[in-house]
């Protein structure tokens, strides 16, 4: 069985619902993230699940929604991490994947006299033991890549590809799909429909897929470009034949009583498969 944990469902705006972008899928003895938006690491131990027993950390793109709590993220996985050189995280993503990483914590980063504190301060040193560590404690060491659309990575439990999105022309950004042994995930990340990310998606088990707002608002607003609301994400799965539809980046307007039933209606007119309207860590078997 693989499980869909929506970390973060939500957008730049905050609500006490929904806030940012950032998923996690179990899939056999793995956990696997796609994106770190806010407070990524909190709901992720909300959820059950630890930032240790996450090895793969794929980017969408680099609007702080979905990257914010990386930093977060690295710090408390290299401070909660015992193994040290065991255990290495890997992270891809579009530029500056590379560039954002060494800027957080490498020798000349924002967070080095953090990590030289913890690493040389005999009460930290202490704590590090006492967890099962063994001195001395080395510097954090992360395998980022910045990754270009049509590149591929595979294991012997999954694989993962991705394809360029349409969202904003002063940031790159892909779409993810995620193939296990027991479904296939696609992550659309931010986008307008594209030929691209169709193809991507194409005869997936679940599309996690952004829904702004109703589409008519959306157009009235002139937020329809490089995003998607209701009856876009609806046609995308439908032409994709995916079976599952999540809608995640929900706006605080789409997202209220009532509005919700509306949206999920809509979307039932041109989409014949399930609808699931997502929240902050809501886990979803599949």
């Amino acid at each position: 069985m693989t499980t869909l944990h929506l970390l973060g469902s939500g957008t730049p705006t905050p609500t006490p619902e929904r806030y940012g972008s950032a998923f996690a899928v179990s899939t056999g003895d793995e956990l696997i993230m796609f994106d770190c938006g806010p407070a990524a690491t909190h709901k992720l131990v909300k959820a059950g699940l630890w930032p240790t027993d996450v090895k793969h950390l794929f980017f969408t793109h680099h609007h702080y929604d979905h990257n914010v709590d990386y930093p977060c993220f690295l710090l408390c996985r290299w401070d909660q991490n015992v193994a040290q050189r065991d255990n290495t995280l890997q992270v891809f993503g579009p530029p500056p994947t590379t560039e954002l990483t060494e800027r957080l914590i490498g020798p000349e980063g924002v967070f080095s006299p953090d990590v030289n504190a913890r690493i040389n301060t005999p009460m930290s040193q202490r704590i590090f033991v006492n967890r099962g560590g063994s001195l001395p404690r080395l510097w954090p060491v992360v395998d980022a890549q910045d990754i270009t659309p049509g590149w591929t990575h595979e294991t012997d439990g999954w694989r993962v590809s991705c394809a360029a999105t349409i969202h904003v022309p002063y940031l790159e950004s892909v779409a993810w799909r995620l193939e296990t042994g027991d479904c296939t995930i696609v992550f659309t990340g931010d986008t307008e429909p594209c030929d691209t990310v169709r193809d991507l998606a194409a005869g997936a088990d679940v599309m996690v897929a952004m829904c702004w707002d109703h589409q008519d608002q959306m157009v009235a607003d002139g937020e329809d470009a490089g995003q998607m609301g209701t009856l876009a994400a609806g046609g995308l799965a439908q032409d994709t034949g995916v079976r599952n539809l999540v809608l995640v980046h929900t706006g605080p307007q789409l997202a209220r009583p009532g509005s919700i039933e509306r949206a999920v209606g809509d979307i039932r007119e041109i989409y014949k498969g399930q609808v699931y309207f997502g929240q902050d860590v809501l886990a979803l078997d599949f």
